[in-house]
């Protein structure tokens, strides 16, 4: 499904930068701008600075003098709009209107086009009149006012996601488990070292170790806990 972001009238080179940025996270590149303020907006150096690595985006990006010609071979229209309305689209939350949107029969063959207004005066009542729907993102009813790039990163995120998702990426390794043989080992030696602290009696050793193997299975120890465990009952063993 093709996806493509509109800014009507962007007054701020920055907004056009981040809004950049905040596609490319969401993994959408197609950007159009509608009769900007600054004809050369994708050149200037705030834009570029605030697209922080999104080059590819604002390489992409196309200029228009008109919203027609935004909107070329886009079938689905969704206004974010916030101002009241005594006549227009439906106002719907994100998140509900792209699940009913992908459950059309004729979804796959549809163009989604997300239309945002000025930052100084928002979108125009017949540029809202031309939508299917007006996307209302839930916040403060006292302070509802975003950004314009970060009410596109919200939008982005909730389509990416109502079209699947990425995986989440770990930020660590994965621990690699410490086999029964290595639990083992190391209850051994721990069992040597609660002995020499005078802990253990291996008189009447009742059910301590028997315990501790079944809180370590519980644990699910890794390797390297195996390794640290095993320092302690090594310290144990020299203690007088």
């Amino acid at each position: 499904m093709q996806t493509r972001f509109i800014l009507i009238q962007p007054s701020h080179a920055g907004n056009v930068g981040a809004a950049a940025r905040a596609m490319k996270t969401m993994g959408f590149d197609d950007l159009v701008l509608v009769a900007p303020r600054w004809a050369n907006v994708l050149k200037r150096e705030e834009t570029i600075q605030r697209a922080s690595g999104a080059l590819d985006v604002l390489k992409n990006a196309r200029i228009v003098a008109t919203l027609d010609e935004a909107l070329m071979g886009m079938t689905h229209l969704c206004a974010t709009a916030m101002t009241p309305r005594d006549f227009g689209p439906p106002t719907v939350a994100p998140r509900a209107h792209f699940d009913a949107l992908l459950k059309a029969p004729d979804a796959s063959q549809s163009g989604v086009a997300f239309l945002f207004g000025s930052e100084r005066f928002g979108m125009a009542n017949e540029d809202v009149y031309r939508c299917h729907a007006a996307l209302s993102i839930p916040s403060n009813p006292q302070f509802g006012s975003l950004n314009l790039a970060a009410a596109l990163q919200v939008i982005a995120y909730d389509w990416r996601e109502a079209l699947g998702g990425y995986p989440v990426q770990a930020a660590t390794t994965a621990p690699v488990l410490a086999d029964a043989a290595q639990v083992a080992g190391m209850l051994a030696h721990l069992e040597q070292g609660l002995t020499r602290i005078g802990f253990l009696d291996p008189q009447s050793p009742k059910k301590l170790m028997p315990r501790l193997n079944q809180l370590f299975n519980r644990a699910a120890v890794t390797q390297e806990e195996i390794h640290i465990l095993r320092g302690i009952a090594k310290m144990m063993m020299k203690s007088q």
